[in-house]
């Protein structure tokens, strides 16, 4: 996740919906119960792992690398998140059925990536959402 994620994208993530619902003042709409859990990282981190990559000595060809933070966040916990990050009081979700095929709970693990990489995430949530939702609120 970071700034300027476009919400209508379908490769767009929760963060820039949550950011778009926050800059207009509308309710986040949430499928499920809110409980489930995803573990989101920072772009910065994410760049950070490429450049790991591109300058990494691998024994195998194209191994495969989890990049993310080893920490997970439930959604409701998340826009709570956001919104201390924007500034503005959370307004209660609107709640829609689970969707079929969402998974339930998601975390990396990042045991390959120090490894192989010495990657070791650097932003915490609350400091890329601060980062985020600071530049997204900017663009009106």
């Amino acid at each position: 996740f970071g700034p300027r994620q476009d919400p209508s994208s379908p490769y767009s993530g929760i963060i820039s919906l949550f950011s778009k619902w926050i800059r207009e003042s509308s309710r986040p709409t949430i499928f499920g119960d809110g409980k489930q859990t995803r573990d989101f990282v920072y772009v910065a981190d994410v760049a950070q792992a490429n450049q790991l990559a591109m300058q990494a000595e691998c024994s195998e060809p194209g191994p495969v690398f989890n990049i993310a933070t080893g920490h997970s966040i439930d959604l409701l916990d998340l826009w709570r998140a956001c919104c201390v990050a924007a500034g503005v009081e959370a307004r209660e979700p609107e709640f829609l059925p689970e969707r079929a095929g969402d998974v339930r709970d998601s975390i990396a693990s990042l045991a390959k990536a120090k490894t192989g990489l010495g990657f070791a995430p650097e932003i915490d949530l609350a400091t890329g959402l601060v980062a985020t939702l600071t530049a997204d609120s900017s663009q009106g």
